[in-house]
């Protein structure tokens, strides 16, 4: 099996999801582009030796619509030559798209491959694409479909974790990322994003809020009781019937943020790398999907580290950066209780708590993310993963060169 190489990996920052948004204005075949022309100039490459553009998107409609990747790569120089595909794990959807294009070259299939990611969610609406599960009242009984929300109160609720845990969890979020932001440590990966005429529309992940204390967000109303009460409690406790009542204890302080972001992350084999003298920052050990219950829908970030582990022949003791995307606070707190790791071993630069979540690109900024914290540290292996809408997960496994 082919060896595939990371290269480079480039972000944008992340900016509000709300028309108020410093990239509000930026469409997001813009968005993405702009990231696609830096990883291109960064490391000189002939675009005629990309083999395909593997782009994650969630709403995939409107302006998102229509394989994105494919005609932003052409906006960004690479030549009519150069293929796109789409695809759509929800929130893994950015990380799938870098272990596809992993896949290609492992398989000898590829030499030189990009996987990247793009959600504009102040100008695409989460949810405008619809879906049976979402809609089709037939499928959403059988699965017991309820909103991510509700999923993230039932974990927090069967798994024994307090409104106060969540909120603590979520202020060292932004704490972290406020320390890692002041130390530059994601200086080399950022991208400031520009408008038409060149100015710069932002150069931070503007979602953070630092000053953010526990009592603060104690004061704020949890979000999901209301629609619990509509009957959607009923719902998921049917398959939980040792529940009695959910604890309701998210809220817009300890869920992720709503935000605009695109990532690319450059992968290829030794070969291609030595023909533009680019050096190999990690390997991809190896990946793993999972499929778990859809309507709880959020606990599959454990069951996917260990088949990726298993895969891989290794255990969590050799892991030396853990990333797992923020989706709620309870999310992560489950995580580290199922693998039996202290949260001061998780997320070590922040999250989507305090950054955002732009779920199309999330994944891929998230391996981005663990790429420069082990080259920070001098460590070797990471493991990235993510929850997935509808009961599934995503985990990555990657070495430093």
């Amino acid at each position: 099996m082919t060896d595939a190489y990371i290269y480079d990996h480039v972000r944008s920052p992340r900016g509000r999801g709300k028309p108020d948004g410093s990239l509000h204005t930026i469409t997001p075949i813009n968005l993405l582009s702009q990231i696609l022309t830096a990883i291109r100039e960064r490391n000189n490459f002939n675009p005629e030796d990309i083999d395909d553009v593997i782009t994650g998107c969630v709403t995939a409609v409107g302006e998102q619509g229509g394989n994105i990747g494919r005609f932003a790569a052409i906006m960004a120089g690479y030549t009519d030559n150069v293929p796109g595909l789409h695809v759509n794990r929800f929130c893994a959807s950015g990380l799938v798209a870098a272990n596809y294009a992993a896949a290609r070259i492992m398989a000898g299939q590829a030499d030189m491959m990009i996987g990247c990611g793009v959600e504009s969610m102040s100008r695409v609406q989460m949810g405008f694409d619809g879906g049976a599960w979402l809609f089709d009242p037939q499928v959403t009984n059988k699965i017991g479909t309820v909103l991510q929300g509700i999923s993230a109160d039932m974990i927090a609720t069967k798994y024994g974790f307090s409104r106060e845990e969540c909120d603590e969890y979520s202020v060292l979020s932004q704490k972290r990322t406020k320390a890692a932001w002041d130390a530059e440590h994601f200086k080399g990966s950022i991208l400031p994003i520009k408008d038409s005429i060149g100015r710069i529309m932002l150069d931070h992940d503007e979602h953070m809020r630092p000053e953010t204390t526990v009592a603060d967000l104690a004061a704020l109303k949890s979000s999901f009781n209301d629609m619990g009460e509509l009957g959607f409690d009923s719902v998921i406790m049917q398959k939980y019937p040792e529940i009695e009542n959910i604890n309701h204890v998210h809220h817009a302080g300890n869920s992720s943020g709503i935000v605009d972001g695109a990532s690319a992350v450059l992968l290829g084999t030794e070969e291609i790398g030595k023909k533009y003298n680019l050096n190999p920052r990690a390997r991809i050990v190896g990946f793993a999907d999972i499929g778990t219950d859809p309507s709880i829908m959020l606990t599959g970030p454990g069951k996917s580290a260990k088949k990726a582990l298993e895969r891989a022949g290794l255990t969590k003791n050799d892991i030396d950066v853990w990333e797992v995307n923020e989706a709620f606070a309870s999310v992560v707190l489950r995580f580290c209780q199922e693998m039996e790791l202290g949260t001061d071993q998780v997320n070590v630069n922040g999250g989507a708590i305090a950054m955002g979540h732009p779920l199309g690109a999330t994944g891929n900024m998230l391996l981005g993310t663990a790429l420069d914290e082990l080259e920070r540290t001098n460590k070797k292996y990471a493991l990235i993963t993510l929850c997935v809408a509808g009961g599934m997960a995503t985990a990555t496994i990657i070495e430093r060169i």
